[in-house]
């Protein structure tokens, strides 16, 4: 329509949300859609946190707050900043917003100009292009491969970065495929980012308390202080703490960047939801004892999924570190046929006729910026699991 902005054309509607869409309007329609396509724990919120929420509205705290959050969560960021990664904080360098999506786009609206570029690993969360693009900047995708887990290297960033470089985006665990970044590797791309001062950093460390087998998670400026002023750590309640509908995000950083964070979200949403708030300032100073048997669960169901997957003639799955996802690839089912007759071209086309024809609906590779993949939650029940991998065995061996 001719009114509607240049930007918005751009950009495309997630396709998480849309392949979601899809199967929740097959299952209105009475199939028996097993859905591995969304990225939220199927625990509950922990009552500890429930029941500060209650006492949140019982006690009246439901009026507007500050932009950006309430100093008792900006502070309970610091003390978990301090805690778990020995990172020094204080609220002023603090931004909470309304999920950990709306503090990334905030960073990017605040800082990006035309010409501007931000370096992205792919496969990437499917939002990080796009909100470089709406925030008018130009995303530098770097694909990486199988044969390194999905990991960038530092030759690859090096050869990425250029004089107009602005931000690096870097998650890890990583959305959409669980890989994990050790010490190691990441002290041996922050040494690149030392190189290029110009260059700031974005690190989505949503995924932190999710990891495998002795993996230790780690964030840049704790492996490399001297990126401390140009680092904005961002994370948030959702994953870790089954807090997906509360929308609390937050990010840490320099203060010159909050307080224009903070200026974006006064004339955008204002503060997030005050009750969501204070659930969160218990959900980062209370207990922490679900976090390890709720990881436990998390890795019993990737090993289960990995095997059955690994099973498949023509799939290559790798075993991620963290996260609750696992991103195979299909290269080796290219070309064939499906029983209702349609050509496996990509992982678009296999995504939708596995969805169509078994009943299993997952997100196609090439939404996240890497085919022939796709990406399969396993933040759902052992059974569903089992079901919907035994399910992805029959379709596969039924192409011819």
């Amino acid at each position: 329509m001719p009114f509607l902005s240049d930007t918005l054309s751009r950009v495309k509607p997630s396709p998480t949300i849309a392949m979601t869409a899809k199967a929740a309007e097959l299952k209105a329609a009475g199939r028996d859609v097993i859905g591995l396509s969304a990225g939220e724990p199927d625990f509950d919120t922990p009552q500890n946190i429930k029941d500060a929420a209650v006492a949140a509205i019982a006690a009246g705290k439901t009026k507007y707050t500050a932009p950006d959050g309430i100093p008792e969560l900006k502070q309970a960021v610091c003390a978990k900043m301090k805690r778990d990664h020995g990172l020094d904080y204080e609220p002023a360098q603090v931004s909470v917003g309304t999920g950990g999506k709306q503090t990334l786009y905030n960073a990017l609206m605040a800082t990006l100009n035309p010409g501007d570029e931000v370096v992205i690993p792919a496969p990437y969360w499917v939002s990080y292009p796009d909100m470089v693009l709406l925030a008018g900047g130009t995303p530098v995708v770097v694909e990486t491969g199988i044969e390194n887990q999905f990991k960038l290297t530092p030759d690859q960033l090096e050869a990425a970065i250029t004089p107009n470089t602005k931000w690096f985006i870097f998650n890890s665990p990583s959305n959409p495929t669980g890989a994990g970044y050790s010490w190691d590797e990441l002290k041996a791309l922050t040494e690149v980012l030392m190189r290029h001062p110009q260059v700031w950093v974005m690190t989505d460390d949503m995924y932190e308390h999710l990891a495998y087998d002795g993996f230790e998670f780690c964030t840049p400026a704790q492996v490399e202080p001297g990126l401390y002023d140009r680092t904005l750590t961002c994370n948030g309640v959702s994953k870790a703490y089954a807090m997906t509908g509360w929308r609390i995000g937050y990010a840490a950083g320099p203060v010159q960047l909050i307080g224009a964070m903070r200026k974006v979200q006064s004339q955008s949403t204002s503060n997030p939801c005050s009750v969501s708030q204070w659930a969160a300032v218990e959900a980062l100073n209370g207990t922490q004892d679900f976090l390890a048997p709720n990881a436990e669960i998390f890795k019993r169901r990737r090993d289960l999924v990995v095997s059955m997957l690994n099973q498949i003639d023509g799939l290559d799955c790798p075993t991620p570190e963290g996260a609750f996802y696992v991103y195979p690839s299909i290269a080796g089912l290219i070309g064939k046929t499906t029983p209702a007759g349609t050509q496996i071209d990509n992982d678009e086309t296999f995504a939708l006729a596995l969805l169509e024809e078994a009943d299993v609906a997952v997100v196609f590779g090439a939404a996240f910026g890497l085919p022939p993949n796709f990406r399969v939650s396993y933040a759902t029940s052992d059974e569903a699991l089992k079901e919907a991998c035994t399910r992805i065995q029959a379709f596969c061996a039924s192409l011819t």
